[in-house]
């Protein structure tokens, strides 16, 4: 069984081929792709796989831009951090989904559903038409919320943080901050990609590979050496900057 995986986060991509190795031994991971154009590119070179685990976010947009494009002629299980999507698309469809963080358990069990299904599976036509992909993708954009506060666990205590409240957020030695309007600063869950994913992009920009900003607590931006800019934050002495990869689409962002 021939596998591709479309997932842009590195720990989830190696629990799923941890996962796929431990339940399908003899199954071959054909690629693992990152970004909607490496698979736009993967597909015009290869044969269609068997099976498509697909993330739906990726750094460069949603995946169903690739579906658009390309109409997959396997099952395709979704992989999503919001479990208001689609799901019962997905169900009527068919179509399994795994909700992050997963389990084995849970991986085992959609796998199931594939091997129960696979039977039924049209070999020549494909498992999702272009009407069901459109309504999917319409459906995500419309349905689409993000994360409104951050519960952080504080001395034996849960504290709730409202996103509105944070000027920025910051990776240090792998541990993500949230920094508040006061400068006090709150450990998250996740990697700093794990939680852009969770924020609205109309609202959080990220600088660099350590750094996103709030755009309602920027106060300027100024020059700062050939490519970068240096973002100053409102009610604080301390400076932001932008990578100069980022620049360009910063300065896009602000005048959005």
């Amino acid at each position: 069984m021939n596998i591709l995986i479309i997932e842009d986060e590195g720990p989830s991509a190696r629990q799923l081929i941890q996962y796929l190795a431990e339940a399908e031994p003899n199954a071959v991971v054909v690629g693992l792709l990152k970004s909607i154009e490496k698979a736009l590119d993967w597909f015009a070179q290869n044969p269609m796989p068997d099976l498509i685990f697909s993330d739906i976010e990726l750094l460069d947009g949603n995946a169903f831009a690739i579906y658009d494009q390309v109409l997959p002629t396997c099952p395709i299980i979704f992989i999503t951090a919001y479990d208001q999507f689609l799901l019962q698309a997905f169900q009527g469809q068919g179509i399994a989904y795994l909700l992050k963080p997963f389990t084995a358990a849970q991986f085992g069990e959609v796998l199931a559903k594939y091997h129960a299904l696979r039977r039924s599976f049209a070999p020549a036509g494909p498992t999702l038409s272009a009407a069901v992909l459109a309504e999917l993708s319409q459906a995500l954009r419309q349905l689409r919320t993000y994360k409104q506060r951050f519960t952080v666990r504080l001395r034996n205590a849960l504290h709730l943080l409202a996103v509105d409240d944070v000027t920025h957020l910051l990776a240090e030695e792998g541990v993500v901050f949230a920094v508040d309007k006061l400068g006090a600063r709150y450990p998250l869950a996740g990697t700093l990609t794990e939680v852009e994913k969770q924020l609205d992009p109309a609202r959080f920009f990220r600088l660099n590979r350590s750094e996103l900003v709030n755009l309602g607590y920027i106060e300027k931006a100024e020059p700062y050496g050939k490519d970068r800019l240096a973002i100053k934050l409102k009610n604080s002495p301390d400076f932001l900057l932008t990578s100069a990869a980022n620049t360009a689409e910063f300065r896009k962002w602000l005048d959005a």
